[in-house]
C-alpha cells in the first residue's frame, strides 16, 4: 500500500465499482485530467493492483439457480494430491470458486448448477470422479444477503 498515493486508492476504488467508466468521467470523479488518469490507470494495471476486468453476471437469468458452498476433505494431504485436486478443480466450470482452507476441511468450493438434480449428478459423475477426494460437504445458498467483488481498501 505504500506505493499507493491517496488518488491509486481513490482510483482502485472507482474502478472495483464501475470499470466500465470512461477514463474522462473517472478523471471528472478524482479532480485530474484524462491524461493523467489514464498513465495511473495503466501504472496500475503494469503493477497487478488491477489484475483485469469483468462483467458480472446474474446467475439466475443464465438458469444457474442453485449456488453450493462446498467444504471438501481430501483422502491424504500431500503435494501430489493436492496438485490434483487442483488441476481438476481449475478444469471444472461449475466451480467457480476454491479456496484452500484451514480447519476440519482442506477446500470450499463455491458451485453454481442449475437445479438440485444437476448438483446430484455433479457430485456423482464430477466431484466424485476426483481421486484424491476423501469427503463432501454441501451447504445450499437460500438468499444472498450480501455478495460483493469488492476489496475494502
Amino acid at each position: 500500500m505504500e506505493r499507493l498515493d491517496k488518488i491509486d486508492v481513490k482510483l482502485l476504488r472507482i474502478l472495483q465499482r464501475d470499470s466500465n467508466l470512461t477514463t474522462k468521467e473517472i478523471a471528472a470523479k478524482v479532480n485530474l485530467s484524462s491524461t493523467p488518469v489514464f498513465e495511473r490507470v495503466r501504472r496500475l494495471e503494469k503493477e497487478g493492483f488491477i489484475k483485469r476486468y469483468v462483467a458480472l453476471l446474474d446467475a439466475e437469468k443464465l438458469d444457474k439457480n442453485l449456488c453450493i458452498m462446498c467444504n471438501v476433505r481430501l483422502k491424504q494431504h500431500n503435494g501430489t494430491l493436492g496438485r490434483e485436486f487442483m488441476a481438476a478443480v481449475n478444469a471444472i466450470p461449475e466451480i467457480t470458486e476454491c479456496y484452500n482452507i484451514s480447519g476440519d476441511f482442506d477446500y470450499l468450493l463455491k458451485i453454481y448448477v442449475r437445479d438440485m438434480k444437476h448438483y446430484e449428478a455433479f457430485v456423482l459423475d464430477t466431484l466424485g470422479a476426483i481421486p484424491s477426494v476423501g469427503s463432501l460437504q454441501s451447504n445450499f445458498v437460500m438468499s444472498v444477503v450480501k455478495q460483493t467483488p469488492e476489496i475494502p481498501i
